[in-house]
């Protein structure tokens, strides 16, 4: 704990210019994000559904030798034994030229490639997210450790003047009791607050792999823009357009309906190329070795008449599943766009919540400085000034939270439309103090 406390007392002017920053961070959890990772390796493997699909209509060549030993009892005419050997190899080579499924299936191994790599930029969109939400919550804790702490620090001193003003008689016991109670208040919050610190780090760490050390803060007064366009059904329109998970579930319908295709198409004739080459050696038996070899080339045709009745039944149940794919895309719309009206109001609301802490962070610190000097003449009792330093160790942290969320919800924003990129950090980034 008190380690902890060094660390952030020397994570202020002096370190400022070693502070590991929002981008850094970012670049560690891209080395070090297990999720991430494991999202990078799933890409890899979708990339190979392409050419496994593609495989079934390229050319399929098969090789096959043998090798046996007969050996035959003979009676009549005259009693013997003949035995001999029996080599051969073979080359067979099939084409596919007309075979509807496999064609059907060939398309979808490219769209489940689109698919992996729509995942994969989810992937990158969550972590950008997840990176900020843990870098902002370790540096709202910190803020709230330096205000408690200076909370604790104003109930500390008014305890002292309590206590000297009850020996000299000019205030009651009720007076250094209750200063005592808020100063016993605010350690206790003290506490409470550098336990947060250690856990929002530790939730940093599971990101970025290690301890991230001291990190930059907001610039003191920021100013965050508005939305871009200030329309926030343009930003509707676009996320039920652009959203990741709108691109995923179109490819997933695509395919649903491909995937229909392709069962309804299993009654359908199938036209195969086929050629071979065979060899054959036979050694000894009763009429001496021999030697044969051979090439052949024609068409396979196949008609599929009855399967059981799996073919229909395939069908049905792709049919039903197609109908769930555009059901569920028509929920990732709405869910998008959802996401996308309350991050736009959370921005908005966010801004103007700011300004309200800033008016409100003026007026709570001139309304202790009034009550510490109307305590000093004697017009104002203790609690009076140990409730103006709650309201003010109040209205900042809640400014400090309504900075923080307003962020977040700029990224959020960026993220319902499919735009969020490190760009959108960059511009973050420079907010820092350096």
């Amino acid at each position: 704990m008190k380690h902890l406390l060094v660390l952030m007392a020397l994570a202020g002017a002096a370190q400022a210019a070693t502070a590991a920053d929002l981008l850094s961070v970012y670049q560690d959890a891209q080395q070090s994000d297990a999720k991430f990772a494991s999202a990078r390796l799933q890409l890899e493997a979708g990339r190979e559904r392409a050419p496994q699909a593609r495989a079934g209509i390229l050319p399929n060549i098969g090789f096959n030798a043998s090798t046996s030993y007969t050996r035959t009892d003979v009676s009549l005419p005259v009693d013997r034994e003949l035995g001999y050997n029996t080599n051969s190899y073979g080359v067979q080579l099939s084409q596919p030229v007309f075979n509807l499924p496999a064609f059907i299936a060939a398309k979808q191994g490219e769209i489940a490639v689109s698919l992996a790599e729509v995942q994969f930029s989810g992937a990158q969109l969550d972590l950008l997210q997840r990176t900020a939400q843990a870098y902002f919550d370790v540096l709202y804790a910190e803020d709230v450790v330096s205000y408690v702490q200076a909370y604790k620090s104003a109930a500390g001193e008014q305890l002292q003047l309590a206590r000297k003003s009850f020996e000299v008689g000019t205030v009651t016991i009720t007076d250094v009791n209750e200063a005592q109670s808020r100063f016993d208040l605010a350690a206790a919050q003290e506490i409470a607050a550098l336990n947060d610190v250690n856990v929002k780090r530790q939730a940093l760490r599971l990101v970025t792999g290690s301890e991230a050390g001291a990190l930059a803060h907001l610039r003191p007064g920021v100013n965050l823009a508005p939305p871009l366009p200030a329309d926030m059904e343009q930003w509707v329109q676009a996320a039920e357009r652009a959203n990741l998970d709108v691109q995923a579930q179109t490819l997933a319908v695509d395919n649903a309906q491909r995937e229909l295709e392709r069962a309804r198409a299993g009654h359908l004739p199938t036209l195969n190329a086929v050629a071979g080459y065979s060899n054959s050696h036979t050694t000894g038996g009763g009429s001496g070795p021999s030697l044969s070899k051979g090439w052949s080339v024609g068409l396979n045709f196949a008609v599929p008449i009855y399967q059981g009745g799996g073919v229909q039944s395939r069908a049905r149940e792709t049919a039903v599943l197609a109908d769930k794919a555009r059901s569920d895309l028509d929920l990732a719309r709405r869910t998008a766009a959802q996401a996308a009206r309350q991050s736009f109001l959370g921005v908005t609301s966010g801004i103007a919540q700011i300004k309200g802490y800033e008016a409100a962070l003026i007026s709570s610190q001139s309304a202790l400085d009034a009550n510490k000097l109307g305590y000093q003449v004697g017009v104002r009792i203790n609690i009076d000034v140990l409730n103006a330093q709650t309201q003010l160790a109040d209205t900042q942290q809640k400014l400090a939270r309504a900075r923080y969320d307003a962020i977040l919800a700029q990224l959020k924003l960026k993220a319902a439309v499919g735009a969020l990129s490190v760009a959108d950090f960059e511009e973050i980034n420079a907010l820092l103090l350096k």
